[in-house]
């Protein structure tokens, strides 16, 4: 599916303030100090020095921490790189705690102050359109300015008038394409007489959009269309489809302007989908459309992903009001096609084996059912007649044993002689089954080695580890490379010849958007005291663990190995976990150099009992005491190892675990162990380093008073996957002022859900009557635990839209949020 490589959709994080009277002792913010660059800023101490917080001060032993699911997230839905053209902001005036007010710190880092709650009205909003957010009130000045390039291309506005037309078809279809197929040749016949030589733009559903009126009001014609996949037998049918065309609205292009010249707040979203209707017209005639992207094998050549699939190159298309006017995004993007190979060698790369000579199993016939079904398919034993079929199953028996009736009176006629009479076509490879096509009720058997897949067949189901490396392989581009390919494709388009962009008088520039950024300072670092460096100021987003300690070490005493890799020897597995131990201790952690019971070797396909097998011979071995961390050597290409290894240890046994590829084992890395070494200490619940700012109170709406930093998303299941759950995750910070340590919670939802329905929920309890509970106030108790402290301010971080419907739905909904107890009592 398509990959591109970063989240399109911005954040914006909303902050509650509390008004009601604090009945803790306050913290005070120090006043901030400028840094220079040559050394850290001065470590002002907080008026208040009974804070139980200090920056040298150990984790608790009992960190009562919460463990995401530990699968690694492959998801390929749309995953798009795009540099966003918005110039980074931060904010300058900090806000007054006690003003009670919700401020919306946006997408490009402005604060914008809302309303006062104290005279507002708590109940559910009734439409998150019905908010209006503060005007923002100025631009960041904070860091060194320069210009970037993004990958917008300015578009000028058209100064005609775009009209849209509903679009009845009858009888109705399914299919776009067959859709778009229609219109094209209703626009073939009439545009010179009915349409009044108007070029239309069309949606492949119920909407036409004109540039000027049509002459007509409402109108219906009747069109003809050749049947491509009807019957197996016989010359192709012609359907008739009447279309009825009604003039809907007029689009508002003063509208839009206003909103580009900052004098409208709401965006047009009509007219804007208009535009880009038109603009993707003519590529949607010549490259394979899916969703906003096009993709085509002319391109750039299709890399072979294995199991029958390659990867076509394409590019992603949008057009986007922008603070410096209409803009036309275009990123590249990949997805994964079907190879169009003869049925017979896809086959053979699916099963892995050579299936000319040797009879499939069962397993083999289920697997190749899977893959074909849906798949269309051309036949190649009738020369040029090259008729395409949707591949609805498999049959049971090889192809020699096939028999039909061939008449009323039940002649039976085997499929051998049946394509050898009618065809003069010598079926080879008869032990093989025949694909079917057609419906159950009149299935038609085609033998694999007369079918050939036909090109241009996106794989909408789930890929697996070694095609999803092989797929971000393909899109991974230096910026200097990518640029190269996006303008490229800008004049490959050629937009100025585009005759749907002429007919609407819309012109694309061809050159990148250039655009004012800032580079924002560093912030420094700060590291363990016993350390050579303390503090650390990184360069151009670099920096090394070199003569520096973790600030908060954690202490690993029982822990065990296990090795799935049949190359990786226990000798050498002993040498490894030797030098990661050395390096823990090293970094600052505390690290049992011997493991609790020998290294244990197993076979990745008996993951589940060799984790077992190593979790209840620890136990007996410490008399009870559980491990505390189960490193695992994994084999380079593990398939779902990781996957399951990871699920059964979170989930089942409760063990913190890290995994180490057998490639790393062999090559020890000093850089791969330190890395190694921060990434358990996190796991086992330390810190490796903290802000400094953070310690010394000064990071504006977070240091002076108790923060909860929130962060929500929601992972969907890939197209095709129609019954898998929608995954929702909530991460929480879970220590004050050095927001450092987070918590999450997982669960599952509705199908492609985005709404996260476990954030605020109420059930009935027999003895306490209607409770409520949630996400929210799971990780809200578990800060308060943490840190001894109750949040006075949330800052909660959410894709734009969704934050309103989801936080405000949860948290103002007849919620007293302004006073902590209230709020935790009923979430």
């Amino acid at each position: 599916m398509p990959i591109r490589q970063m989240k399109e959709n911005s954040e914006q994080h909303l902050v509650i303030k509390n008004h009601l009277q604090n009945t803790m002792n306050p913290v005070q913010r120090a006043p901030k100090t400028a840094q220079n660059g040559k050394g850290p800023p001065a470590a002002h101490e907080p008026n208040n020095t009974k804070q139980s917080h200090n920056q040298t001060s150990p984790p608790t032993k009992n960190r009562g921490r919460r463990r995401g699911r530990g699968g690694r997230k492959s998801d390929q839905g749309d995953v798009c790189t795009r540099p966003s053209s918005r110039p980074c902001t931060v904010a300058q005036k900090p806000v007054n705690p006690a003003s009670g007010a919700i401020m919306v710190a946006t997408s490009n880092g402005s604060i914008q102050n809302g309303h006062n709650l104290s005279g507002m009205e708590m109940g559910f909003p009734t439409s998150s359109k019905s908010l209006n957010f503060a005007p923002r009130p100025g631009y960041g000045q904070v860091g060194t300015k320069c210009i970037v390039k993004a990958n917008h291309f300015f578009a000028e506005l058209p100064d005609k008038d775009l009209n849209q037309y509903d679009v009845t078809i009858t009888p109705e279809v399914a299919s776009r394409t067959v859709n778009r197929a229609i219109m094209a040749e209703l626009v073939r016949l009439y545009k010179e007489s009915d349409l009044g030589m108007r070029l239309p733009a069309y949606d492949g559903r119920k909407s036409l959009y004109t540039a000027g009126e049509l002459p007509f009001a409402w109108k219906e014609f009747t069109i003809k269309l050749v049947d491509e996949e009807d019957g197996i037998n016989g010359p192709k049918r012609e359907r008739e489809y009447k279309v009825v065309i009604k003039f809907v609205a007029q689009a508002n292009m003063h509208h839009l302007g206003q909103f580009l010249a900052g004098k409208r707040a709401d965006a047009p979203q009509e007219a804007l989908q208009i535009l880009d209707i038109v603009l993707r017209e003519l590529s949607t005639k010549r490259y394979c459309p899916i969703g906003r992207s096009f993709f085509s094998p002319d391109i750039r050549a299709p890399q072979r992903l294995g199991d029958g699939l390659e990867s076509w190159c394409g590019f992603y298309q949008s057009i986007r009001p922008t603070q410096m006017g209409l803009s036309l995004n275009i990123d590249m993007a990949s997805a994964a096609f079907i190879e169009p190979l003869p049925v017979i060698e896809f086959v053979a790369q699916l099963l892995g084996k050579d299936v000319l000579s040797r009879p499939l199993s069962d397993s083999d016939r289920v697997k190749i059912k899977k893959a074909l079904r849906g798949v269309k398919v051309e036949v190649t034993h009738r020369g040029n007649v090259r008729r395409k079929y949707r591949v609805s199953g498999l049959t049971s028996q090889p192809t020699r044993e096939l028999v039909f009736p061939v008449d009323d009176n039940s002649t039976m006629k085997s499929v051998v002689e049946y394509f050898q009479e009618m065809y003069g076509f010598t079926i080879q490879h008869t032990h093989l089954p025949c694909l079917q096509v057609g419906n159950q009720r009149k299935a038609n058997y085609l033998p694999m080695e007369a079918c050939k897949i036909v090109e241009g067949q996106r794989y909408t189901k789930r890929l697996n580890e070694r095609q999803i490396t092989a797929l971000l392989k393909v899109t991974c581009q230096r910026p200097r490379d990518r640029e190269h390919d996006i303008l490229q494709t800008v004049q490959h388009n050629a937009y100025d010849q585009d005759p749907y962009a002429k007919e609407f008088g819309i012109k694309i520039s061809e050159k990148l958007a250039s655009v004012e950024a800032r580079i924002l300072p560093a912030p420094w670092l700060k590291y363990h005291e016993t350390g050579k460096e303390k503090d650390c100021l990184p360069q151009v987003g670099q920096w090394n663990m070199m003569n520096k300690k973790m600030i908060n070490g954690m202490t690993v005493s029982r822990w065990a190995c296990i090795n799935f890799s049949r190359s990786v020897q226990e000798s050498v597995a002993r040498g490894f976990c030797n030098e990661l131990a050395q390096m823990c201790q090293v970094s600052g952690m505390e690290f049992n150099p011997e493991p609790v019971i020998p290294i244990y070797s197993a076979r990745p396909e008996q993951v589940e009992k060799a984790l077992k097998h190593v979790y209840h011979a620890s136990m007996n071995k410490t008399k009870g005491k559980e491990l505390e961390l189960l490193l695992a050597i994994l084999p380079d290409n593990n398939g779902s190892l990781y996957g399951d290894l990871k699920r059964i240890c979170e989930t089942d046994l409760g063990l913190i675990s890290q995994c180490c590829l057998t490639k790393h084992v062999f090559k020890i890395s000093k850089q791969y162990l330190a890395n190694v070494a921060l990434k358990i200490n996190v796991k086992m619940g330390g810190r490796n380093t903290v802000l400094l700012d953070a310690i010394s109170w000064r990071i504006p709406l977070v240091s002076d008073i108790p923060t909860i930093i929130f962060g929500a998303d929601v992972t969907h299941p890939e197209n095709g996957e129609d019954s898998s759950p929608s995954i929702a995750a909530v991460v929480a910070s879970q220590d004050w002022p050095e927001v450092t340590k987070y918590a999450g919670l997982v669960c599952a939802q509705a199908h492609r859900q985005e709404l996260i329905q476990d954030l605020y929920k109420t059930w009935h309890d027999p003895v306490r009557g209607t409770v409520s509970g949630g996400m929210i106030r799971e990780l809200l108790v578990s800060f308060r635990k943490a840190t001894g402290q109750k949040p006075l301010r949330i800052i909660f971080y959410r894709r734009p839209r969704r934050v309103v419907k989801v936080f405000l739905y949860c948290i103002l909904g007849k919620l007293d949020l302004l006073a902590w107890d209230s709020c935790i009592c009923k979430l």
